[in-house]
């Protein structure tokens, strides 16, 4: 994607690339990637109708489209636009034939249902077949569940102490109705899902068991702090433990905690955020990290409203050496902003690399719209890969 190659070879390298991906179409269990080189994009536009040209086709290998929801433990589009977002992501496959086009179902706000759908073999059973029925309908490559979360309390309060054995259950269930299916299809249907970065979302599941069934578990590693939380502020996705957070939470952190839960590194995707946090009435000291604060009402610091309006507009950027991200800090307006840029994304990316990691994924497409963090992974990635 970076590399020049001289006319002949770049001829080459498409022939056999065409091969490869002729022969990855009709093997039901080829990797669409490899190892360390996925980028998946989850891509939230709402009630917006996508355009073409919105979603680049070449800077992921997967996209994850959010969400559809559950109704009576089937899954339905989430939205009266999705029809449309899906066949324009689809679309974009004339153009990258490699990239993979998964639904993503459930999310914070629509977890509600899984406890009730997952409670029953019947009940699971018609949710299986609504997806499958979904994917085909839509031509799509797989499902990711992201269910928020499984016997512990979400935004909806909806879970039960069995959600643990009945998680593993849906997904080997899944997989195995998946399986069946690609047959026929001649094409890998993908099954992944979004894990909480946190210990307890590991104490409330079997990962052990659950990394069987999945292709990929795509790791939360952000929200660790959350204006709100009681735990005033701090760097809500650091790559490394800061010894002086009271939390002692980090992404590397989290990549070890699945690791010694039975996760395989080639299975772990590593979360990055394209948005942070931002907390008021913040002290100045230490630049306000770790310090009280409290929720700005009505403010969604996505990265473009982070660039456009607070860097260089009376924010000053600090770094941390230790955890390896920056964080904003404006003393006049006591504000303390964390969140993620092209520096400590390209940082990220090298530690799933060397750590073999499947590669990385990012919420939220559309929280980037000038691009910067999107081409700061592509970037890394694909040179450290080579």
């Amino acid at each position: 994607m970076l590399a020049t190659h001289r006319f002949s070879e770049a001829v080459l390298f498409q022939r056999i690339a065409s091969l490869a991906v002729l022969a990855a179409a009709f093997s039901p269990f080829a990797p669409a990637q490899s190892r360390g080189e996925q980028i998946i994009g989850y891509v939230f536009p709402q009630e917006q109708r996508l355009q073409p040209g919105d979603i680049s086709p070449t800077a992921m290998t997967r996209i994850n489209f959010a969400f559809a929801k559950l109704d009576d433990n089937r899954m339905v589009p989430g939205r009266p636009v999705d029809a449309d977002n899906l066949a324009t992501l689809v679309a974009l496959k004339k153009q990258n034939p490699s990239l993979a086009i998964l639904v993503s179902v459930g999310g914070w706000s629509w977890s509600g249902g899984f406890s009730s759908m997952a409670l029953t073999r019947q009940n699971r059973s018609a949710f299986i077949e609504s997806a499958v029925e979904f994917l085909t309908k839509y031509n799509l490559d797989g499902l990711d569940i992201d269910w928020e979360y499984p016997a512990m309390e979400g935004a909806t309060k909806h879970f039960r102490p069995e959600d643990t054995q009945n998680y593993t259950l849906l997904l080997k269930e899944c997989r195995e109705r998946f399986d069946a299916e690609q047959a026929k299809l001649h094409r890998r249907l993908y099954l992944s899902i979004a894990a909480g970065g946190d210990q307890s979302f590991i104490d409330h599941t079997q990962m052990a068991e659950v990394q069987k069934y999945v292709d990929t578990v795509n790791l939360m590693a952000y929200d660790f702090y959350e204006p709100g939380d009681g735990a005033g502020t701090g760097h809500h996705a650091p790559l490394f433990t800061n010894p002086d957070d009271p939390k002692k939470i980090s992404g590397a952190q989290t990549v070890e905690n699945y690791e010694h839960a039975g996760v395989p590194a080639e299975k772990l995707v590593l979360g990055l955020p394209f948005y942070g946090h931002a907390w008021g009435n913040v002290a100045a000291k230490n630049h306000g990290l770790y310090q009280p604060g409290k929720v700005i009402p009505n403010v969604y610091a996505s990265y473009g409203n982070i660039t456009g309006t607070m860097i260089g507009k009376g924010y000053t950027r600090y770094w941390d050496k230790t955890a390896s991200v920056p964080y904003l800090y404006s003393e006049e307006k006591h504000v303390f902003v964390s969140y993620d840029d092209p520096e400590s994304l390209a940082l990220k990316c090298k530690f799933a690399l060397e750590h073999h990691l499947a590669g990385v994924m990012f919420w939220d497409y559309e929280s980037d719209p000038s691009h910067a963090l999107l081409d700061a992974v592509d970037r890394s990635i694909h040179a450290g890969a080579k």
